[in-house]
């Protein structure tokens, strides 16, 4: 039997959290791949189309909270895969701007089901999720604070009916 050292009630959470977190993205992962993407490339795709083309790199980060060089190289694998291309920005000519393909689209589009996200929440009732929502917005922002972050974290926005999609 391994010797496993003591674990305070904050750190138990975080385990729950990350155990939920990676179920979660696995079996998201797993539906995804039914049309050749993954849940992270889901969720670039779902900013795109929220943000529309007005889409930066730095965008898609914030939105995610992802590093810039874990979203380049994101885009990279999706422009390869013909899912978002990258735009120069005339303006301004060392930014770019992210769109979606017409495959990206349609990707974005088949993305929308969710049905191993819907099946999964499904345990809760109304008031749980209402209370979960609550309680993760709470330590969303205190986490941010913590790490003394000043931008708003775009997504999801709390003032949204929690469970309303389902």
């Amino acid at each position: 039997m391994p010797n496993i050292p003591p674990v305070d009630q904050d750190y138990k959470l975080l385990g729950l959290l990350n155990q939920i977190q990676t179920l979660l993205i696995n079996a998201r992962d797993m539906e995804c791949g039914e049309y050749c993407t993954t849940a992270m490339q889901a969720a670039v795709l779902f900013v795109v189309n929220a943000v529309g083309e007005e889409t930066t790199p730095t965008e898609i980060s914030r939105w995610l909270l992802r590093k810039p060089a874990t979203v380049s190289g994101l885009l990279d694998r999706m422009e390869k895969a013909g899912l978002v291309e990258r735009v120069k920005d005339l303006p301004k000519k060392n930014m770019v701007r992210i769109r979606l393909t017409e495959n990206g689209k349609q990707v974005y589009k088949k993305s929308l089901k969710r049905g191993s996200l819907h099946k999964t929440m499904s345990c809760l009732s109304e008031k749980e999720s209402q209370q979960l929502t609550s309680t993760l917005v709470k330590l969303r922002k205190r986490a941010t604070e913590v790490l003394g972050h000043k931008q708003k974290i775009p997504f999801p926005e709390t003032s949204e009916t929690p469970g309303q999609n389902r």
